[in-house]
């Protein structure tokens, strides 16, 4: 009879279990870890605004769906000397479009509209709008992703903000002029948000600008402007450009139409509580849905839909040189870098205002910062911080909880090991044992359990999703690693299992 792992007192191993890491964050000190670092932070944002002239700046971190620190310095005003602080309304330019990708698919949730419905359905301007004959029409979800052909625009688009939905129209009938065929080419394009916005009204009737902030800034507590004038005049922050190597103030420009590519004015304190939402949706699962827009389609805006660039000289400031990808989601943008680490985010900039944020889905932490200057670039400052937190605080992924599949089929295998005798019906799949005889494998496991004496300790099983994973059993010479996948049958059945040696740390 064969002589299974779990069964102690025919076996003779001892079975210490080791802990996994929980789907919500164990509680082993991750914030102290990170809040060590915080003096050395602030230095690093304080170096960078000196570095490029920042009149003023300002920054939050959130760690697990929680704002956890923030920081600021300079000025909102320089002639009257007003500082900086969470508090402060800047406007963030391009990190708007993220709101305006999230009303569209609110709308696509509640059956409004279809993300590849042809613009045209709704804006008859837009109809036969096309570079070549055989171009596909523009649909809504080129719009999201700037896949519609449209040229980059961001000199000319950014000095209109206050342009009225009637010179809108008028540039749509006089037809746009497109630098690609539509689906074929990412080009970055505030026109096609601009687009989006419009939408937004001739689907529900009231201005993007109404939609946005009563079914998603409300809900979510963000202080959300568009009109700068509304904004008292202590928090209200003003822009600047250097011009002859001289600070001159930006004037602001009031609400208009092309406001749904970058037109919106909140603070630090406010956008804190947006990244968390998106942070919210991280891991899929069956709780209530709380928000005003659900889970799956935050995930969904997530996605790298269409790829951007691929960075082969970025390297981190402590680090050699490695790679980054870029791509696009539904107004935001997707990068990986060498390290496997997944940013989700986007940046923003206009004449007088930079900023971005990021979070990173797997681990829980996310940052956002503002800048009071044309085109600050912060997305760079904001990859240090994270990289450093990240690697000094050592701070680890999620992982999925193993699902009762997984946990089952690791039950099976251990019944078996390690001389695999009296195998069963109903636990392998058709395909297992003609992909590798049983006689191979039992010679296989032998030798491997012979090599590393007597078991320690099982390890619980690791999901790589919900039916692949492995789990480690630990000996007193050696540690072995059992890699195993499941069917798509229900039941699932194994379909493959691999085991190898392998050495944790001690």
């Amino acid at each position: 009879m064969s002589k299974g792992l779990h069964e102690k007192e025919k076996s003779g191993f001892a079975l210490p279990v080791q802990r996994y890491l929980p789907p919500h964050f164990e509680n082993n000190n991750r914030r102290e870890r990170i809040e060590i670092l915080f003096p050395e932070i602030d230095e690093m944002y304080k170096r960078h605004a000196e570095k490029n002239g920042y009149p003023g700046y300002a920054y939050g971190i959130l760690l697990d769906g929680e704002p956890v620190y923030s920081g600021s310095g300079g000025f909102i005003d320089i002639e009257k000397k007003v500082p900086v602080t969470p508090q402060s309304m800047f406007r963030i330019a391009s990190m708007t479009k993220s709101f305006t990708a999230m009303a569209i698919l609110k709308l696509r949730d509640e059956g409004k509209l279809r993300l590849d419905d042809p613009v045209g359905l709704y804006i008859p301007e837009m109809r036969n709008m096309r570079l070549t004959e055989d171009a596909p029409a523009i649909t809504i979800r080129d719009l999201l992703m700037h896949n519609a052909g449209f040229p980059t625009d961001d000199p000319w688009a950014d000095r209109k903000l206050d342009e009225t939905e009637d010179r809108l129209t008028a540039l749509l009938k006089e037809k746009i002029s497109f630098s690609n065929p539509s689906g074929v080419v990412f080009e970055y394009s505030n026109l096609g948000y601009t687009i989006l916005g419009y939408l937004i009204k001739k689907i529900t009737g009231i201005t993007y600008q109404e939609f946005i902030n009563t079914t998603i800034c409300r809900p979510l507590r963000i202080e959300s402007h568009w009109e700068y004038t509304e904004i008292p005049e202590a928090q209200l922050v003003h822009g600047y450009s250097f011009k002859s190597e001289k600070l001159v103030k930006e004037p602001l420009l009031h609400d208009g139409i092309y406001g749904a590519m970058g037109g919106l004015i909140t603070s630090i304190e406010s956008f804190s509580r947006y990244v968390a939402f998106h942070q919210a949706a991280w891991p899929p699962r069956n709780d209530e849905e709380l928000g005003p827009v659900k889970r799956s389609s935050i995930r969904e805006m997530h996605q790298p839909w269409k790829f951007i660039k691929l960075e082969t000289d970025f390297k981190y400031a402590c680090e050699n040189e490695c790679f980054l990808i870029s791509a696009y989601g539904y107004g935001l943008k997707w990068l990986r870098d060498s390290l496997g680490r997944i940013f989700v985010g986007h940046r923003g900039g206009l004449p007088g205002f930079g900023s971005n944020w990021f979070f990173l889905p797997e681990y829980g932490l996310g940052i956002v910062s503002f800048a009071n200057i044309t085109y600050a670039d912060t997305s760079k400052i904001d990859l240090e911080v994270l990289n450093k937190l990240l690697v000094e605080a050592k701070l680890e992924s999620r992982q999925l909880p193993p699902s009762d599949f997984l946990k089952d089929s690791q039950r099976k295998l251990l019944s078996l090991l390690p001389d695999w005798e009296n195998v069963i019906e109903g636990v392998f799949a058709d395909n297992f044992f003609l992909d590798r005889p049983l006689k191979s494998i039992q010679e296989e496991s032998k030798d491997l359990f012979a090599k590393i004496g007597n078991i320690v300790s099982i390890g619980k099983v690791i999901p790589e999703n919900q039916l692949r994973g492995y789990f480690i059993l630990r000996g007193e010479k050696a540690d072995l690693q059992v890699n195993f996948a499941l069917t798509p049958e229900n039941p699932c059945l194994i379909q493959q299992y691999q085991i190898k040696e392998t050495r944790l740390s001690p």
